[in-house]
This record gives structure tokens, sequence and C-alpha cells, in this order.
């Protein structure tokens, strides 16, 4: 679906909530919101608009975490 849109064309109706679950679903997975944009020749305002249309949780910036630091040292 994503790759069928004329760039600067206008996404409404069910073409619109089809990518906007699209995206989540993608974006749930771990893509970042620029590669989407990349991936669907989008504006990264566009592709976070959708996704918080489609109730996606946004994740921080700053990418992936390396999770707890330990106390202890080596």
């Amino acid at each position: 679906m994503a790759e069928t849109l004329k760039k600067g064309s206008r996404v409404t109706g069910a073409a619109r909530d089809t990518l906007a679950a699209d995206l989540k679903k993608k974006y749930d997975g771990g893509a970042s919101i620029r590669a989407l944009a990349e991936e669907t020749g989008r504006s990264y305002g566009f592709v976070h608009r959708m996704l918080k249309e489609s109730g996606a949780t946004l994740r921080g910036r700053g990418g992936a975490t390396r999770g707890k630091k330990t106390s202890g040292t080596s």
C-alpha cells in the first residue's frame, strides 16, 4: 500500500486508515519514523501525524536504550 502512493498526494478515507494501521504495525515492530518516512516517500511530519491518529504510543528520542546499568564493577 505505502509504495503505491504518489508523493504529495492526498490520502483520505479507507486508504488513510489502512496506511495508518500499516505504519503503526511497522512502528510498533521497531521501525523509526524517519525510516517509515523514507520507505513511503512522505515527510517525517506526515508519518508522525499518521501514527498519532492511529493511536500508536510514540517512543522517546534517542534510539534504543542499553538497559539498566549495573552498580558492580567488573
